[in-house]
């Protein structure tokens, strides 16, 4: 059986943000925890009792202690139930909460080459002693089977693909450690339960919803989808930047190329936006950009949603 938590559905710097006044941080702050995100990541299980999590936020001491399923089991000084942590991409509110499981606990990090050179490269990372966490090549449409820390099989199977993006906003007019190549940089997922045949998609990043993509996630049960922003020029009419969401990597929801009409065709039985950015309208409960969202067919999560396909 296969089970997957939102450990959390926020853009970075979650909702709210801690430097931000925009309206979606207001109400959060007004509204108790209602309306609060911690910044984007799932966690997936085939047995229930060993986990993997895709992406690693800032947030994940706070989501893993708000979390029962990864708890520590009772009576070990030491344990944790998660076996593995697969990385989409290498920005900071993918990466950082690496760092706070350098407490000595085996587990193996997957990621795409280009993304595991971006951890080589910056040292901070080696308290993630080696000899505890693997760190592992995954490569686009190859899929793997994640293992326990003692080696064995998981039953699950992973199918990582390419999706439109763009590499980590830190490396803009620097040298990628990883090559220039553009491949490897964002990455969708396809998570298989062997024994039931039971998948959902996770793609939390997508610059473009292309004709491939939609036939690759066609039929689906379950898709995690990139809702960062409602309109791509969002963030320059709310004054809180100066890029377009589709320049930092990320495909409005609305609009003719949006998510939610480019993909309305599609045989999805049920779609979840995530990585929602504290300027998104579509956060508020009762407002129209959310109306549009739920007539649609597409939910906003809470942070701790459980789902078992």
């Amino acid at each position: 059986m296969l089970r997957v938590v939102v450990l959390g559905a926020g853009a970075g710097g979650g909702v709210p943000q801690w430097n931000c006044g925009c309206e979606g941080c207001r109400a959060a702050r007004a509204n108790g925890h209602e309306l609060h995100r911690t910044q984007a990541s799932v966690a997936f299980s085939g047995d229930g009792e060993h986990w993997f999590l895709i992406n690693a936020s800032p947030d994940l001491r706070q989501q893993l202690n708000a979390t029962p399923q990864l708890h520590p089991k009772a009576g070990a000084l030491r344990h944790t139930p998660i076996a593995g942590v697969i990385l989409t991409n290498s920005e900071v509110d993918a990466v950082a909460g690496l760092l706070s499981m350098r407490e000595g606990s085996p587990f193996t990090v997957y990621a795409h080459e280009k993304v595991l050179a971006i951890l080589a490269s910056n040292s901070i990372f080696n308290v993630l002693n080696e000899k505890n966490v693997r760190r592992r090549p995954i490569a686009i449409r190859e899929p793997f089977e994640p293992r326990l820390p003692d080696g064995t099989r998981s039953g699950l199977e992973v199918l990582p693909f390419a999706v439109p993006g763009k590499s980590a906003w830190y490396l803009e007019g620097k040298v990628h450690p990883g090559g220039e190549s553009a491949d490897g940089d964002t990455l969708g997922l396809k998570v298989t339960d062997k024994a039931t045949g039971k998948f959902f998609y996770f793609i939390a990043a997508c610059a473009e919803v292309t004709d491939a993509l939609k036939a690759e996630i066609d039929g689906a049960a379950l898709v995690f989808f990139d809702g960062t922003v409602w309109r791509d020029d969002e963030m320059i009419r709310a004054g809180l930047g100066h890029k377009t969401g589709k320049s930092m990597g990320h495909v409005a929801m609305s609009g003719e190329d949006g998510a939610i009409a480019r993909l309305a065709d599609l045989n999805i039985d049920r779609k979840l936006f995530l990585h929602i950015n504290n300027s998104n309208p579509a956060l508020l409960p009762g407002s129209p950009e959310r109306k549009m969202v739920e007539q649609a067919g597409w939910q906003i999560p809470a942070d701790g949603t459980e789902i078992v396909l």
